[in-house]
């Protein structure tokens, strides 16, 4: 999940109302069931009682720990879970050109992997028009599953985490089977449900490719038994129409992805649709999404603005206009250093220091927020416990 670039069949009821309870319940403590009958739950797919069995405010790892990891590799991923991160997010999914779904943030490879150091891939080097923008570097879809194994992992931004460059070329690329084969083992060695949240990456562009996305993440879920209501597998995109089409194929919990407030999810535009996200965070826009989806994961900046110097204003009314038609909110994404953070929060003017992050989360918790993603789960799970506890 992260950056969206600027620019038949199953009832969605029993989720609607399995999220509702979810919003208005307590939800702190996990179910006091014993670690075999968690593990057993596992196998089949069930969570529990669903995201009602999460901690509230949830914390999401964010591509896993990708505040000390590189992003989207097992490393990042496990540390997560050992960090105590509730749900992971094993998965921002692009496909192959063989069609299988692998985890990499965007399409577009250059910069997650070391493609570039590949001489027999040097001609694979194109420009391609995604969602609009013109894009340079090597893409997923035209490579084989085997081809992408041979590359390793780096980190993407190691300007703001030069740190993280220690455990580039550490990790393959991973397979969205692999995620939910490596989910089934953690939730039997750790005795509780672990949980992911993937994300289907420009679904309109692939299907135009012939790469169609839902179809291929439901066929998986189908074939592990994570196709149910109370599933612990959360499935998000930024594509509002997307998400639609799962509903069909799934019952899994579904949430749509809002960008900032002036832009159009690219489904509109490829379909002429002339709403913005202004419009959908709308009583209205939110009606509409909660016929087909359980929840939201808005920008921060769509829960509490920030004004021309960077800083946090008052929130807006988007928590409880959500929350009162059954949608949760798990905004993106808090990260400790400071050019990510509120200008009011920062410490400093280096990019990869640390500024006050507790404080930060404070303000957000305190919006009634259901959960929130972080690079960095540890701080976000102590961020919880002062937010509980006070």
């Amino acid at each position: 999940m992260g950056t969206q670039r600027s620019n038949e069949g199953k009832s969605g009821t029993g989720r609607r109302a399995l999220l509702g309870a979810a919003v208005l319940g307590a939800g702190g403590a996990v179910l006091g069931v014993t670690g075999t009958a968690r593990a057993e739950s596992a196998r089949h797919g069930g969570g529990q009682g669903g995201l009602k069995s999460l901690p509230k405010p949830t914390i999401v790892g964010h591509r896993g720990a990708s505040g000390y990891r590189p992003e989207h590799t097992m490393g990042a991923y496990q540390l997560a879970l050992d960090m105590g991160a509730d749900i992971v997010e094993a998965g921002d999914l692009v496909p192959t050109k063989d069609g299988h779904l692998v985890c990499r943030h965007e399409p577009e490879i250059g910069g997650t992997t070391d493609v570039a150091d590949h001489p027999e891939f040097a001609d694979r080097k194109k420009t391609k028009l995604l969602d609009g923008v013109s894009t340079t570097g090597w893409f997923t879809e035209d490579f084989t599953l085997a081809e992408l194994k041979t590359l390793r992992a780096i980190e993407r931004i190691p300007a703001n985490r030069p740190h993280n460059t220690l455990y580039d070329g550490r990790w393959e690329i991973p397979t969205f089977e692999e995620v939910l084969q490596w989910q089934d083992e953690q939730s039997r060695e750790r005795g509780k449900q672990v949980w992911v949240y993937p994300e289907l990456k420009h679904p309109t562009y692939f299907r135009k490719q012939g790469l169609p996305l839902e179809e291929r993440i439901a066929k998986l879920l189908r074939k592990y038994r994570r196709d149910r209501r109370t599933s612990p597998v959360v499935i998000q995109s930024f594509e509002p129409t997307s998400i639609e089409r799962l509903n069909k194929l799934v019952d899994n919990p579904l949430v749509v992805l809002l960008s900032s407030a002036n832009t159009r999810p690219w489904d509109f535009v490829e379909s002429g649709d002339p709403r913005t996200v202004a419009d959908l965070v709308k009583p209205a826009g939110l009606r509409e999404i909660a016929s087909y989806a359980q929840g939201i994961g808005p920008t921060l900046d769509l829960v509490i603005p920030r004004d021309a110097k960077g800083n946090l204003t008052e929130p807006t009314t988007l928590v409880s206009d959500a929350h009162k038609v059954g949608l949760i909110l798990h905004p993106w994404t808090m990260r400790n250093e400071n050019p990510f953070l509120p200008a009011n929060f920062r410490k400093g003017t280096d990019a990869d220091a640390y500024g006050d992050v507790f404080g930060a989360y404070q303000a957000y918790f305190a919006t009634g927020i259901d959960g929130v993603f972080t690079d960095q789960p540890d701080t976000g799970v102590l961020a919880r416990e002062g937010f509980v506890n006070n």
